[in-house]
């Protein structure tokens, strides 16, 4: 099923008007939220999130917060999710084309699920990366519709036979593709901090959390690309790569090409963490 803003649809019967602004100007946030055991992970994170980016692109949702929460449980439930995602997406509504905000115009909220797998050979046997300059907007905190320049790097990454982009602004290391980025140096785990310049992940909130309660310390702090390729160990996270360790880069071996041990521990704390 789909949830169309209060409307149960099916696939074939939920429409998108030609006009609407998410279609034709990326004007719209989303969210990818984890379904674990049929449960919604970090779900109150993901919607303080998209609250955020709603408030951010001057967009009011079509019904209360706390009104999606049971919608989108009850889309999981119907659709007798186990494991997979929730996506979902916000946009301005539909209007006749103009660049500014229409007066009228109603938000529509769409939101479904699928069913996909855990990444646990890559967390087991670590991914390649490519390295790319960061030309993005710079309202990267943001989680807008507008991806085209996420889509690309991907699209390079994924041809040079990597899973994942890092991205670099003026040779400081931002985040991944669809991910964040973080480095072992010094037994401290570093990312950078949470800015405009990157997306604060729910991942990486709940590894900056999970590494405290293991004592190992957090650095937010930017680190350079020279740092990404001295690092004991390299990883990125997001809601569907989890904790995915980073062996090379442009085929260059980080440390000695294997998952470290401070990975394996986070990824084994995190792994107590959805099984709750």
């Amino acid at each position: 099923m789909i949830l169309v803003n209060d409307q149960w649809l099916s696939r074939g019967e939920a429409k998108v008007d030609i006009e609407d602004r998410g279609y034709q100007f990326g004007d719209g946030v989303y969210e990818v939220i984890r379904v674990y055991n049929g449960k919604l992970f970090a779900l109150d994170e993901h919607l303080q999130r998209l609250k955020r980016s709603l408030v951010a692109i001057r967009i009011k949702p079509p019904y209360p917060m706390e009104v999606l929460e049971k919608n989108l449980y009850q889309l999981v439930e119907h659709d007798q999710l186990t494991d997979g995602i929730v996506y979902l997406q916000v946009t301005r509504g539909q209007a006749p084309r103009g660049h500014g905000f229409p007066k009228a115009a109603q938000s529509v909220l769409t939101a479904y699920t699928k069913s996909i797998d855990r990444p646990l050979k890559e967390m087991t046997s670590g991914i390649s990366a490519h390295l790319t300059a960061d030309i993005r907007w710079l309202r990267c905190d943001i989680k807008s519709l507008n991806l085209l320049g996420n889509v690309l790097a991907k699209q390079e990454a994924l041809e040079k036979g990597c899973q994942e982009t890092i991205f670099h602004r003026d040779g400081m290391v931002t985040e991944g593709g669809s991910s964040n980025v973080f480095i072992v140096q010094n037994q401290q785990l570093v990312t950078h901090p949470s800015s405009h310049l990157i997306l604060n992940g729910i991942t990486r909130q709940q590894i900056i959390k999970l590494a405290t309660v293991l004592g190992i310390p957090v650095v937010e702090r930017a680190f350079s690309i020279d740092d990404l390729f001295a690092a004991e160990e390299v990883f990125v996270s997001s809601t569907v790569q989890e904790v995915s360790p980073v062996v090379t880069v442009d085929k260059v071996v980080i440390a000695s090409g294997k998952p470290g041990p401070l990975t394996q521990q986070l990824q084994k704390q995190f792994e107590t963490l959805i099984n709750k």
